[in-house]
């Protein structure tokens, strides 16, 4: 089988760095899929990338496809057939063309059938490429697309050429107007145009190396990582490690130089985020720090010019940093001249969302909502009062030069901690500002005080009540509120900080508070209380609670997390425990016996006749008591010790006594007395719910 290789490059204009993973691994996905549908066998799929280029290579690719002869099954014998042996309309029909002579009989689960075999030639694999090529450029997806030149046709960035090549060989094809040919491009700091001729796809990466692009991806970012490596080799600097940074900057250039530069010391005043925020975020450049972990007044940027060039690129770099850190002292410098507080009345001015008011009712929203929680927690009066302020001011920063002109948007709730900390604010009060957004993401840290908990939770709450008091629902994946973020970040900040806190009154009360906001708040309040079941459920799992066990403590009670996650807790401690496995199954007896029974009541202890059930009974009267107070104290390892020990006695009961007895009122007595039991269980868990080995 004779095999060569293919190489195809899509030539644009610069296409941005986000965009790039997904495009290249769209076309490597088209391919393999197309060559299998077309049964063309390869040695391996490989893919390179730069901004201006989107390339796949198949390496030993079949020449041709194989003969095949494919067996066509058409009608009944005896419809294909008359009487006289002729073939019949639907007989001709099927055989199309083909000699009546290669008819022959197949006998199916069906009966017999008439069949042919045909011979069908395989294609030469460069004319089934030429319109895979046509079919992939159209596969491509992108966050945004344009068009050019009055093209319908849209893709991220103009397509300049295509280069298409089958060995030696150019494959014919062209799209939107550009021919396939077998001429690349290499980096425009030689020239606007540097054509080079591409002979074979062995020879692409050093013909592009020639001329100063390396197309391989993993190799562009391996001389980046040496590169970087090298500046600091003998220095006890480094760059602040950021591998997001690196596989950006990785997709911006294709020929990598690293430069080490710096900017003015004065710099350095400004809070730190500012500064990486700047550097990293805005310019994509590597901040630099010293040994002890400080910001130091460097940086490092990938140049995609002539390294040649190197010192007079890096003055370009610096001259730009510096016009953005000008920006970013006179922003900051401008905001610190009024008190933080100063800038809440502002807020009046910014909508929060359509139907739900402006930023400063929200702020006021938030603040109710953290009065209630101080008022059923546990805190110091300090604890109280910094969540209070905190809750008044969090939103403040929103409104400052820094974030309202759209240049520092990231750096909310810490542009706000800093100007809380230079007005005079308690560090408490600061800490909360910056922590409250966090939560609900797994790249965040939960606020390291009650202070910050609690103005995240009244934050999240209000939001989460409010978008689906207007009736903004999530549905399916699509959340534009990121409503699920922000549950999952109230049940997480829950659990962290142990609060003992009923969520549904939690969600009562935010509903109250929006009353005046909302239409049909009570339907929308049982979906914000179905919306948390989701949440906790999830959050359970992932703690590694089996689904079983959370179903038996959800079904009972699931408004107060920390106590929900301990009983879980110490439910799943005790699943594997054989005395445990024997409690389940009696007590689904239990259950399965009084399942009809209607009016359980107290038990009549006249008429307890048999000396098991006696004992049942004082039993069950001893655990009610201690079980109370243990349920207190949340010692429910001390609960499931005591149930579990209750199973000898249930397996007792059962053996010994007859609860379907033909007296009424001894059998209603003894479903009362089962009753009792399940009621008590019930404390804890439905431990019917439980799977337990017999029933997998």
């Amino acid at each position: 089988m004779q095999t060569k290789d293919f190489l195809f490059e899509i030539g644009t204009e610069e296409i941005p760095a986000g965009y790039i993973s997904a495009a290249v691994n769209t076309l490597k996905s088209y391919f393999a899929s197309k060559l299998k549908e077309a049964k063309l066998s390869y040695e391996k799929i490989s893919t390179f990338s730069t901004p201006r280029r989107l390339v796949i290579k198949v390496t030993n690719l079949q020449t041709k496809q194989e003969d095949e002869v494919i067996e066509k099954t058409g009608p009944a014998k005896n419809i294909a057939y008359d009487e006289n042996g002729n073939l019949t309309k639907a007989g001709l029909g099927f055989l199309s063309g083909v000699n009546e002579k290669e008819i022959y009989f197949k006998q199916t689960p069906k009966g017999e059938k008439i069949a042919i075999k045909i011979q069908k030639q395989g294609k030469d694999t460069k004319l089934i490429l030429a319109e895979f090529i046509k079919g992939v450029i159209k596969e491509i997806p992108f966050p945004k697309k344009m068009k050019w030149n009055q093209q319908q046709f849209s893709f991220a960035r103009p397509i300049r050429w295509l280069l298409a090549i089958y060995g030696s060989e150019v494959i014919p094809a062209e799209f939107n107007g550009i021919k396939t040919g077998n001429i690349s491009y290499g980096n425009r700091f030689q020239k606007l145009e540097n054509p080079i001729k591409i002979n074979s796809a062995d020879e692409y990466e050093e013909k592009l190396k020639s001329v100063f692009v390396i197309a391989n991806r993993d190799e562009r970012k391996e001389m980046i990582i040496e590169q970087i490596h090298l500046l600091f080799k003998d220095s006890s600097e480094n760059i602040m490690e950021d591998k997001n940074l690196l596989e950006t900057v990785t997709d911006l250039v294709e020929f990598p130089t690293a430069i080490i530069a710096e900017f003015d010391e004065k710099y350095l005043n400004l809070p730190k985020a500012v500064i990486t925020s700047t550097l990293s975020e805005h310019q994509k450049y590597f901040p630099v720090i010293n040994k002890e972990k400080k910001l130091i007044n460097k940086f490092v940027f990938i140049s995609n010019g002539n390294p040649e060039n190197s010192e007079l690129i890096k003055l370009g770099n610096e001259k730009v940093i510096k016009a953005r850190l000008d920006d970013a002292a006179f922003y900051y410098n401008e905001d610190k001249k009024q008190p933080l507080e100063s800038y809440v009345a502002k807020l009046e001015d910014v909508t929060f969302q359509t139907g739900l008011g402006n930023l400063f009712e929200k702020t006021e929203r938030i603040m109710k909502i953290v009065i209630f929680l101080n008022n059923n927690l546990e805190l110091k009066e300090t604890e109280k009062k910094n969540s209070l302020r905190a809750a008044y001011l969090c939103k403040a920063d929103l409104v400052t030069l820094m974030i309202n002109e759209k240049e520092y948007t990231k750096l909310q709730g810490y542009m706000g901690y800093n100007y809380a900390l230079e007005s005079g604010e308690s560090p408490e009060t600061a800490e909360a500002i910056l922590t409250h957004y966090q939560g609900g993401n797994a790249k965040d840290e939960f606020p390291m005080s009650k202070v910050g908990a609690l103005v995240a939770i009244a934050d999240k709450m209000d939001t989460v009540c409010g978008i689906f008091g207007v009736g903004l629902i999530p549905t399916g994946s699509k959340d534009p509120f990121a409503l699920r973020r922000a549950a999952n970040g109230i049940v997480q900040i829950i659990d962290s900080q142990k609060f003992e806190i009923n969520l549904h009154r939690l969600i009562d009360k935010t509903f109250e508070i929006l009353k005046d906001k909302l239409v049909k708040p009570e339907n929308n309040k049982k979906l914000v209380y179905d919306f948390f079941r989701q949440r906790i459920n999830r959050f359970l799992k992932q703690t590694g609670i089996d689904y079983d066990v959370i179903e038996s403590v959800m079904h009972i009670d699931h408004s107060n997390i920390t106590d929900l996650k301990q009983r879980a807790s110490d439910l799943q401690k005790f699943k594997q425990r054989e005395d445990f496995i024997k409690l389940v199954i009696g007590f689904k007896r239990v259950s399965n016996i009084i399942a009809e029974a209607k009016d359980l009541g107290a038990v009549n202890t006249q008429l307890l006749r048999e000396n098991t059930e006696k004992i049942l009974y004082d039993k069950y009267l001893a655990f009610s008591d201690s079980m109370e107070k243990s349920l207190q104290k949340k010692d429910y390892k001390k609960v499931m010790e005591n149930l579990v020990s209750f199973s000898i006695l249930i397996d007792n009961f059962f053996d010994d006594v007859l609860v379907n007895v033909s007296v009424e009122e001894l059998r209603q007595n003894r479903y009362n007395l089962l009753g009792k039991i399940r009621k008590l269980f019930l404390h804890v868990a439905d431990i019917t719910k439980i799977v337990v080995e017999e029933q997998k």
